[in-house]
């Protein structure tokens, strides 16, 4: 009896030990995504405003997705969407505001927990539920869970604490702490999610003042007219001429009239959560525009153009700590020896204006917004430097990462793995999807934008304004790429559009949309 007891547990202890070892063959993940970052500021995109190296290395190592699309742009329901591979009506999370994301139902994390996996999220999480699926957690606490850049709350494992510094710095000090101190004996899955270069844009100490004297150049569709386009488009509240507030996204103010308590808004509340020495350098960087816009007393297109450029500098500076981090992560990952056995993915959780149509913000189907970066660095797999047109959503996301890892999609995914283009160096499958769905559902809500749905293929775009308002556009993305001209009511589109229409209602009925 004794010696089968001893038998037993060195079969249990064998049995384990086989179990740690098929553990450490499997890929580590890290999930890096960014909030409102667009692929006009990265340079392997083609983007000429600003260098990324760090983010070009990705793609220089990896393969870069060129047609990868958001479902519905705006924060929360993208990253719900991406959790779950669900779309938004099927997980339930829409837009923002109206409910809290169900964490109880199944998402990626969980799957790769229950896998073995130490799981970790750090950073941005905006689903206003706490997170499940994961053995640890720290995300940004504070201003309806946007976070905020300087000295930023984090909710940690339940616990609120405040940290110093910036925030795009302390996300990544995060992550990289957390690898110091995993169990090593299982492989990991981090969500590195990071607060930049979402609005107001304030960008690190280190960048302040760096593009003052820089001119960019203006979008040929600044001053856009709309005239062909729906009600749906005149209507927003998101432009540069107008929406944009001289004290929160202009930082138009200076330390003088910061310090006026009786104007407690938000950018008092972020500009009085830097420390003296901060909001030295802060004041220095900015006192030359102020002065500039209380100087010239600008109008009219003058003004617009102005406030153009000050968007740009902000945006773009707020963007350069995003490529700094990266680099520092992929450096860490390399000096432990885990860089070419983790799978790394990079993209954020849509695309966003940049003063295109006279817009910033994001929530439309126009193709800045729709369209969303998407980086995987996994050199087992991909050879460096590919690229593909294959269409691809943001609920792909989470099949694709328990396909690479080898573990079971859940039928009830209605995403699409794209192991099998990562595998034929970009090749497009048979049997791959033609177009990708899109649905926008918060409105009436902030700037405005009308619930719309739509489809989007190689070539056309087809969008349906509905709720208040029942208007359609349709684009030749071939000959129209900035989407100036809607072409719905043209006779000669007639075949085209009616053929769209077919497509956009049976994708409906296969995804088992109700909204429409």
């Amino acid at each position: 009896m004794r010696k089968s007891l001893v038998l037993t547990s060195v079969a249990l202890v064998s049995l384990s030990s086989c179990h740690q070892q098929a553990l450490k063959k499997q890929p580590n993940i890290i999930f890096m995504m960014t909030d409102d970052h667009t692929t006009q500021v990265m340079t392997c995109y083609g983007g000429t405003l600003i260098q990324t190296p760090n983010l070009d290395r990705i793609a220089n190592e990896g393969m870069r997705f060129d047609n990868c699309y958001v479902t519905n742009a705006i924060s929360g329901p993208s990253r719900a969407c991406i959790l779950t591979g669900k779309f938004s009506h099927v997980n339930g999370y829409k837009d923002n505001f109206s409910t809290a994301f169900d964490g109880d139902q199944q998402t990626f994390p969980k799957l790769f927990q229950q896998a073995g996996y130490q799981t970790a999220m750090i950073g941005k999480w905006h689903l206003i539920s706490q997170p499940q699926g994961f053995d640890y957690w720290s995300i940004l606490s504070g201003d309806h869970e946007q976070g905020h850049y300087y000295q930023p709350e984090f909710n940690e494992n339940g616990k609120i604490i405040t940290e110093q510094g910036y925030v795009t710095d302390i996300v990544t000090d995060k992550t990289i702490r957390f690898l110091k101190n995993r169990d090593k004996s299982k492989p990991f899955m981090v969500m590195y999610h990071q607060k930049a270069p979402h609005r107001n844009w304030m960008p690190a100490q280190r960048h302040l003042g760096k593009f003052n004297d820089v001119i960019f150049k203006e979008p040929a569709n600044l001053f856009d007219d709309y005239e062909t386009r729906s009600r749906a488009a005149s209507e927003q509240d998101m432009s540069i001429e107008k929406t944009l507030k001289d004290r929160w996204d202009l930082k138009i103010a200076t330390r003088e009239e910061m310090n006026d308590t009786t104007n407690k808004d938000k950018f008092y509340q972020a500009y009085h959560r830097m420390t003296d020495e901060e909001k030295d350098r802060w004041d220095q960087a900015y006192a030359g525009r102020i002065r500039e816009f209380r100087e010239k007393k600008m109008e009219g297109k003058e003004l617009v153009r102005w406030k153009y450029q000050q968007y740009m500098r902000d945006y773009l500076a707020t963007t350069l700590a995003v490529d700094d981090n990266v680099g520092r992560l992929l450096k860490y990952l390399e000096d432990i020896g885990e860089l070419d056995n983790t799978i790394i993915v990079y993209t954020s959780d849509q695309g966003f204006f940049l003063g295109e149509h006279g817009w910033f913000d994001k929530r439309f189907m126009y193709e800045e917004c729709q369209r969303m970066p998407l980086l995987i660095r996994y050199p087992k797999v991909i050879r460096g430097g590919s690229s593909t047109n294959a269409m691809t959503m943001n609920v792909d996301f989470a099949p694709t990462l328990l396909d690479m890892a080898g573990l079971k999609i859940p039928t009830d995914m209605q995403g699409k793995s794209v192991l099998p283009v990562l595998k034929n160096k970009g090749k497009i499958p048979d049997n791959w999807r033609n177009s990708v769905y899109y649905q926008y559902y918060e409105y009436p809500g902030e700037h405005h934008v009308k619930r719309h749905y739509g489809i989007r293929t190689p070539d056309y775009k087809l969008i349906h304004f509905y709720n208040d308002i029942d208007e359609w556009e349709l684009y030749d993305l071939k000959k129209d790429p900035f989407e100036m001209n809607n072409v719905y009511h043209d006779p000669s589109y007639k075949n085209i559009k009616n053929e769209l229409i077919e497509e956009l209602r049976a994708t409906q009925k296969e995804l088992k949309v109700e909204e429409i």
